[in-house]
């Protein structure tokens, strides 16, 4: 039985396209290596946040199934690679996973299949890595047996506004025809199709996008610092300066940037940069300033204890939201893991509270989960707030509370100390 898509990694990114295209009438299979993840979504029960296990049946319902049998690839009309693309703990690019897929797309691979790749990756990835994979395996030649393409996926989490259907879609081919047959494509499943010069083009893009609020969110953060030793409130300044209706626009501190986007994306740029003998300077400096927020904002939590006469050592912090994001129940390279981290090392008796995370797990120890949310407010030394999710934001200005540090600066009131 052939398929007109087969989406390879059913993650955050594969999800969402799986079911733009089922609902378009496409017929559409997903494959993952993870066995687990093709058992649960079988049943209807979904593991991303952006879809409910309402939004899995309705799939199902679709004629859409999951599968760990590559067999489904040699039958597939399209094939949109999706699968991650962290970082090593040198934080050069792991792409293992990228050619892994394309290693196994190109043992099935037909003539005439669309090849896209939509994991973030560095400019010459899909020319220079997935091309000659598919090529070898298969016998066949991009641009001619088949089409290959990058598209980069623009999926924000929990974003109740802009989704897959309605977020532009920008495509690059290894060849015009590559990009038109891609194109074709994408417009059966979203609004807008964007196409660009080729997959070196689409691949920066991404790049471009993170890079630009990486490097703005850690000069906000650098002047949360020192605005702080200046006495001035920089988030009203910030409120001042987005009235201007050109020039300018807002970005916020906070305790550190987390996810699958910002604080991973730009090395990839760093890295190719790299590869050319220079060094991209904004990006690096980027990350150490936001790489040292956690720490910073541990310190102000000491110097709010102290003037309340009050160690660190001994007293019960409570942490609001732990995940990256609000509203969502990611934690992927959240801030609030190393900032419990330092706080622990400092002697802080830690609670935290947030209801989209079960258990909170910090190099192996297991913060305490509190569920009475005003009794923990009012036995703790400290309250931090970390993520802002609405439930938490219900609560505000936490009455309870004797001594609040705001580090998203969305919360006014007596007891409240803003980042």
């Amino acid at each position: 039985m052939s398929h007109q898509l087969v989406v390879v990694g059913l993650g955050y990114v594969g999800m969402p396209l799986a079911q733009e295209a089922v609902r378009s009438g496409l017929s559409v299979v997903g494959f993952d290596v993870v066995a687990s993840t093709v058992s649960s979504l079988n049943e209807g029960i979904s593991h991303i946040d952006d879809l409910s296990d309402a939004d899995v049946d309705e799939m199902l319902s679709g004629g859409f199934y999951a599968t760990d049998d590559p067999a489904v690839l040699a039958t597939a009309e399209a094939i949109v690679i999706c699968v991650p693309t962290p970082l090593r703990d040198d934080t050069t690019p792991d792409l293992g996973a990228v050619e892994a897929a394309s290693t196994t797309i190109g043992s099935l691979l037909s003539p005439g299949t669309l090849v896209v790749l939509e994991s973030t990756t560095y400019p010459g990835t899909t020319d220079d890595i997935v091309r000659p994979i598919l090529e070898s395996h298969s016998g066949l030649r991009a641009g001619s047996d088949f089409n290959l393409a990058y598209s980069p996926e623009r999926i924000d989490p929990g974003n109740p506004t802009f989704g897959l259907r309605n977020t532009p879609k920008v495509v690059g081919g290894y060849t015009d025809l590559c990009t038109e047959r891609a194109v074709t494509l994408y417009e059966q499943v979203v609004d807008t199709v964007v196409r660009t010069v080729g997959t070196r083009e689409a691949e920066m893009a991404k790049l471009l996008e993170n890079t630009y609020r990486h490097v703005n969110i850690a000069l906000m953060n650098e002047m949360a610092i020192f605005s702080h030793e200046l006495g001035l409130d920089l988030w009203a300044s910030i409120d001042a300066a987005r009235t201007k209706p050109f020039g300018f626009q807002a970005f916020y501190p906070g305790p550190g940037v987390g996810g699958h986007c910002i604080p991973i994306d730009p090395n990839y740029l760093s890295y190719a940069v790299r590869s050319l003998g220079y060094q991209f300077r904004f990006v690096e400096l980027a990350q150490e300033i936001s790489g040292r927020m956690p720490t910073y904002v541990a310190t102000r939590a000491q110097q709010l204890l102290n003037e309340a006469r009050k160690p660190v050592n001994g007293s019960t912090i409570l942490l609001l939201g732990v995940t990256y994001k609000a509203n969502i129940s990611d934690e992927r390279e959240t801030p609030a893991r190393p900032l419990a981290r330092r706080l622990l090392e400092m002697g802080a008796e830690l609670e935290y509270f947030d209801p989209h995370v079960d258990e909170f797990e910090v190099d192996g120890a297991i913060l305490a989960k509190v569920d009475d949310l005003p009794g923990a407010l009012a036995a703790a030394d400290l309250v931090i707030l970390v993520q802002p999710h609405d439930d938490i934001l219900e609560a505000a200005p936490f009455p309870e509370a004797s001594l609040v540090l705001d580090t998203r600066g969305v919360v006014t009131g007596p007891s409240i100390e803003r980042l």
